[in-house]
């Protein structure tokens, strides 16, 4: 048997699959010696109770408790893939597949093998991602309160709400996809956060991703999740594939709040029933320019990701096609000019007073805070030019 390749460019197939392989089911092992013999054969007798030319290939993950030997003996096809983590082995296994259609199902007897068919049923009637949906059919015991109520909801609800992906469940394991979009998906992640990445990965591709209801059941033998470890993995990699969410909101915002404070003291208005002082526009004008650092930031991390990751992102797509470096030059100078008016402003009261005692310190704070920012816009645009570089070759 060949040895896959499975590079950080993504899963690169050494052979074309075999056609008489119609599905194939992958299942990642890690010490599963209680459970994994019970579930190779429970996958093939419902491939073969159903006529679905399959082949059930278990990615072995380092176990050291005999677990390979007994998925031989239950007639799996075994990958072994030494370096560790839930991504590392499915993408052995996805390379290793030779079906037209791939089901992912974990090792611990908590989904019912039974539903394969259901899932194949969606992927051939027009679905490319067809993912469970445990969240109204859990058995008593089957998932900790904190993960019920807590842990997933919330990876959920941010998922959907950076990513709009509409689903209901992000982090159930038991999901099918079509072989042929595996290359589409540009998969990673070596860790937990596989599973985010490819329901991320299938959004932005825009794939059909449909849903189906399943039961989960409590696990069998002992659990390898670490609730706070992986959770933060899985809100860390959300985060992360999202600029927009990560630096530009928070940065627009306080660049608002920023400035508005700044121009608050600077015009001596009244909040609150008092006039705020010097403390205040200092404040203000160091929220103001680390906001556009932040926002900055986040337009070099789309940059990034459109011309070297291959990420695309509706917005930055339009921003891009409508703005040049030149336009973030002018802007840059053009805050850089009205820092330098405020200058010359100071000095001016300066002169009129002897060159004596110069007490203009909201001005000067006010002149420090545009001369800033506008050397922040210009280099940051000659950056984001350089890495749109890229999109020529």
């Amino acid at each position: 048997m060949s040895t896959p390749e499975v590079t950080r460019e993504g899963v690169r197939h050494g052979a074309s699959p075999e056609h008489d392989v119609l599905v194939s089911v992958v299942i990642p092992c890690l010490n599963e010696a209680a459970n994994i013999h019970q579930c190779v054969a429970r996958a093939r007798a419902v491939l073969s109770e159903h006529d679905l030319r399959g082949e059930v290939v278990v990615a072995d993950n380092g176990s050291d408790d005999g677990s390979p030997a007994l998925a031989e003996a239950a007639g799996a096809r075994v990958v072994h893939e030494p370096r560790r983590g839930y991504g590392s082995a499915y993408l052995a296994g996805f390379a290793a597949a030779q079906g037209e259609y791939i089901v992912m199902l974990d090792a611990d007897l908590t989904y019912d093998f039974s539903d394969i068919p259901g899932f194949i049923e969606r992927l051939e009637t027009g679905a490319e991602l067809v993912m469970g949906d445990r969240m109204d059919n859990i058995h008593p015991g089957a998932m900790p309160w904190l993960h019920r109520y807590v842990g997933n909801p919330i990876l959920t609800g941010v998922l959907n709400l950076f990513f709009r992906t509409g689903v209901k469940d992000a982090h159930c394991g038991m999901r099918a996809l079509r072989r042929d979009v595996l290359g589409r998906l540009d998969l990673r992640t070596t860790g937990m956060e596989f599973a985010s990445e490819m329901v991320i990965r299938a959004s932005k591709e825009e794939l059909a991703i449909e849903e189906v209801p399943i039961e989960y059941h409590p696990r069998g033998g002992e659990s390898k999740l670490s609730s706070f470890r992986d959770g933060w993995r899985h809100l860390r990699f959300l985060l992360v594939h999202s600029p927009t969410h990560l630096f530009i909101v928070p940065g627009g915002v306080m660049f608002l709040i920023g400035a508005l404070v700044s121009l608050t003291v600077v015009a001596q208005i009244d909040v609150f029933g008092r006039q705020w002082q010097l403390h205040t526009l200092v404040a203000g004008a160091l929220l103001a320019v680390v906001g556009v650092q932040v926002v900055a930031l986040g337009l070099c991390a789309h940059a990034y990701g459109t011309y070297f990751m291959g990420e695309r992102d509706p917005w930055f797509d339009r921003m891009r096609a409508r703005f040049r470096l030149e336009h973030g030059l002018l802007l840059g100078a053009a805050v850089l000019f009205a820092g330098a008016v405020v200058g010359v402003v100071i000095f001016v009261a300066w002169a009129q007073r002897g060159f004596g005692e110069l007490s203009e310190q909201r001005l000067a704070v006010l002149a420090a805070m545009l001369a800033i920012v506008g050397v922040q816009i210009v280099f940051s645009s000659f950056l984001i030019s350089i890495l749109g570089l890229r999109r020529v070759r």
